[in-house]
């Protein structure tokens, strides 16, 4: 199978200081990936600098097309990104912040066609938000907008969506609903996910593949599907300090050595 997303001896600046330093990743179609790391280890870094914000050496492929220095709207063609905290400015109705997700498809002076309003009211409905499709944005909480930018960022249409920790204003049952929605839009639509995430318990129970950041390099991958505890408490206590991996219900979770 050929890669979606590859990246190449990715190197990225802040300012002055190099954070990254040589990342080599690639992500197959329908490979939903997760960003582990401590704080400062790089992981928003990353998606800033693939998404062009800040300055990045090495080269983006994106289905062999390499978008490396892409201007922005063609770069949005293939790229999507869902950030941390909702930017977006009310003063537009909720459904009208959806439909921002084609303006990398049409023209200056073009509108979203009847079917593109169509699809965006049936994200919406998916999402539990059909009811907010008239309302202004900016009155909507914050776990709201959050996933009215996930809907935007899916009529984007990108083969590949970046997305820096999309779940943090989200309570727990929200957090599992937008996860489980971003995983199977990703397998059923053969795209490529990137999230960052803080918790490893989400990552590991809805993301295909771990990739542990330290330092500003790679520290691991682990491939879920033939993960052990064993692997995952061995590379997990390297990152996050002694901790304890349990199975249950088929699942993995961590948990501090100190709790058990």
């Amino acid at each position: 199978m050929s890669e979606m997303l590859c990246l190449n001896h990715i190197c990225v600046s802040y300012g002055s200081r190099q954070i990254l330093h040589g990342i080599d990743l690639s992500l197959q179609p329908g490979e939903f990936c997760a960003l582990l790391g401590l704080n400062g280890s790089g992981k928003s870094t990353l998606l800033h600098g693939l998404c062009g914000f800040l300055p990045m050496a090495g080269q983006v492929q994106v289905n062999g097309i390499d978008c490396t220095r892409m201007h922005e709207k063609k770069r949005a063609q293939l790229l999507s990104f869902l950030p941390q905290t909702p930017s977006l400015a009310g003063g537009r109705t909720t459904l009208d912040a959806v439909l921002m997700g084609y303006n990398a498809q049409l023209g200056l002076f073009d509108s979203p066609s009847a079917a593109q309003r169509q699809n965006a009211l049936a994200i919406l409905g998916r999402f539990g938000l059909a009811d907010r499709a008239d309302v202004d944005f900016g009155t909507l909480s914050q776990g709201q907008k959050q996933l009215v930018l996930l809907a935007r960022s899916m009529v984007q249409e990108a083969p590949v969506m970046l997305m820096d920790e999309p779940d943090s204003a989200l309570d727990f049952t929200n957090r599992h609903h937008m996860l489980r929605l971003i995983r199977d839009s990703i397998h059923s639509q053969q795209r490529c996910g990137l999230i960052t995430l803080h918790d490893p318990n989400f990552a590991m129970a809805y993301c295909d593949r771990l990739v542990l950041l330290h330092g500003g390099v790679i520290q691991a991958q682990i491939t879920m599907a033939s993960a052990s505890a064993e692997e995952l408490r061995e590379q997990l206590s390297l990152l996050y300090g002694p901790v304890e991996v349990l199975s249950y219900g088929g699942r993995f979770f961590m948990v501090e050595k100190a709790d058990l």
